[in-house]
C-alpha cells in the first residue's frame, strides 16, 4: 500500500495501516521522519503526479491511498486508475465538490441538501470564501463592515473566484463516509478548531486541534446524517455522471434551523482523521479496499483528543530548521505523536513548516484523553512553538 502525502493526516494513516495484519508493508511517497519510523519512505512529491503513477507500478502496490487534497482535484486518481492501479480516492470530476465551492453549492441545491445562503451583495455579518482550494485558509468570518473589507482586499488579493454566503452560528461537527458510488460507511462525529487562537479567536489555519467523542452529538447519529447529507449527494453526483469513490468529509453546524453544510471535501479531514483513528478497533485496511459491508467499529469506551503544535509565526508564515526535543518524553507519557510538518538534518529533528506536530491523547473518556495530550505536549520543546490551551474544553 502507498500512502501519498507528508503530513500529520499521512502519518496517522500510515499508524493505522501498519496496525493492519493483512498488509505486509506501507510506503509512503514523500512521508516524513515519523511516517519513516512506519514505512519505507520514496522522495516523490504529492503533486508530482506522472513520479506517483510511476512508483505504485514499480512497487506493484495493491492500493494508492491519497491523503491531501490538491492531487486528487488535480486528477491524480484518474491517472492512476487509467494505469491500472487501484486507488482510493474520487476522480478529478467528483474531487470537485471541494475544488469548487460554485460546483458543490449546486450540487447541494439539486440534491436538496441544506447549507449556507449565497448572498447577492456582501455585507456584514457574512462569510467570504474563496471557490477553490486554500489549504483551509480561504474563508473569512466579517461581522463587520472593517472585517469585510479587509476579507474582499485579501480574497481579491489571490487572483481566484469568491463569494459571501450568509453566516451561520451554532456548533460545528465533522463526519467522514468511505464511499463508493451510491453507498457510504460513516465515522463517527468529530470536531477541529480551526481560529489560531483560544477561544477562536485570531486568524483561520489549517487546524489546531480536535476531538472524538463529542459532548452534543453521539457517535451512533453519524447514520441519520449520512442519510440527510451524504447520500443525497452521492446520488447527485453519480447521476451527473461523476460517482464519487473514496472519503467524503461534511463539515456541518448545528443550528437555530437544523444542520446546514458549511463545506464538502474530498479526503480525510486534518486534524479530525488524527482523533478518529485512535477511536478505531477494526481493520482499515478492507474499508480503503473498498469493502463496505461492514462500518468502522469504534472503540465506545476510548475517547482521543488532538493537540496541533505550530511553529512560530503560524499561519502567516513557515517555520524551518529550528531543533525539537522532547518527542520521545511524549510518546513515553502514553501519547501518540504524529509528525505533520518535520525533517531531519544532521540527525536532528527539526521543523519545517507551518504545523509540526500533532499531539494525540486518549482515555475512557474526553476529559482523561484531553489531560493526556497536554501532558504530552508540554514534554516537547522547540523554540518559538505554540499551541491553543482549549482543545476539547466544550
Amino acid at each position: 500500500m502507498l500512502v501519498v502525502g507528508s503530513g500529520g493526516r499521512e502519518h496517522a494513516l500510515a499508524w493505522s495501516l501498519c496496525r493492519s495484519a493483512s498488509l505486509p508493508e506501507v510506503h509512503a511517497a514523500p512521508g516524513n521522519p515519523g511516517i519513516a519510523a512506519l514505512a519505507h519512505c520514496h522522495p516523490v512529491r504529492a503533486d508530482d503526479s506522472a513520479a506517483l503513477v510511476s512508483l505504485a507500478l514499480e512497487l506493484r502496490v495493491d492500493l494508492v491511498v491519497v491523503g491531501p487534497e490538491a492531487p486528487l482535484v488535480a486528477g491524480l486518481a484518474d491517472e492512476l486508475r487509467h494505469r491500472g492501479v487501484a486507488v482510493f480516492g474520487p476522480s478529478a470530476a467528483a474531487a470537485q465538490i471541494e475544488g469548487s465551492k460554485s460546483f458543490a453549492k449546486d450540487v447541494m441545491e439539486a440534491a436538496g441538501v441544506p447549507s449556507a445562503r449565497t448572498l447577492a451583495v456582501a455585507e456584514p455579518p457574512c462569510v467570504v470564501k474563496l471557490d477553490g482550494l486554500a489549504g483551509g485558509k480561504g474563508v473569512w468570518v466579517c461581522r463587520t463592515q472593517e472585517e469585510l473589507g479587509e476579507a474582499l482586499h485579501a480574497a481579491g488579493q489571490l487572483g481566484g473566484p469568491f463569494h459571501a454566503e450568509e453566516l451561520l452560528e451554532g456548533p460545528e461537527l465533522s463526519v467522514f463516509a468511505v464511499c463508493a458510488a451510491e453507498t457510504a460507511v460513516g465515522f463517527p462525529p468529530a470536531r477541529d478548531y480551526k481560529r489560531i487562537g483560544n477561544g477562536d479567536e485570531g486568524a483561520n489555519t489549517g487546524g489546531m486541534g480536535s476531538f472524538s467523542p463529542l459532548p452534543d452529538v453521539a457517535d451512533d447519529e453519524a447514520d441519520e446524517i449520512l442519510e440527510a447529507v451524504h447520500l443525497p449527494v452521492l446520488r447527485e453526483l453519480a447521476e451527473r455522471g461523476t460517482p464519487f469513490q473514496g472519503l467524503l468529509y461534511a463539515g456541518l453546524m448545528w443550528t437555530e434551523d437544523g444542520l446546514r453544510v458549511i463545506e464538502f471535501n474530498c479526503r480525510f479531514g486534518d486534524p479530525e482523521t488524527q482523533s478518529l483513528l485512535p477511536r478505531l478497533e477494526s481493520d482499515l485496511v478492507p474499508l480503503l479496499a473498498g469493502d463496505l459491508s461492514q462500518p468502522p467499529r469504534i472503540a465506545v469506551d476510548r475517547a482521543a483528543v488532538t493537540v496541533v503544535i505550530a511553529g512560530d509565526g503560524y499561519p502567516e508564515r513557515s517555520d524551518r530548521g529550528t531543533p525539537i526535543e522532547g518527542i520521545e518524553d511524549a510518546e513515553a507519557a502514553g501519547a501518540l505523536v504524529f509528525h505533520a510538518g518535520t525533517a531531519q538534518r544532521g540527525g536532528q529533528l527539526v521543523t519545517n513548516g507551518g504545523r509540526i506536530l500533532n499531539v494525540v491523547g486518549t482515555g475512557a473518556t474526553v476529559e482523561e484523553a484531553r489531560t493526556a495530550a497536554y501532558e504530552a505536549a508540554a514534554r516537547i520543546d522547540f523554540a518559538g512553538m505554540q499551541f491553543r490551551t482549549d482543545i476539547a474544553r466544550d
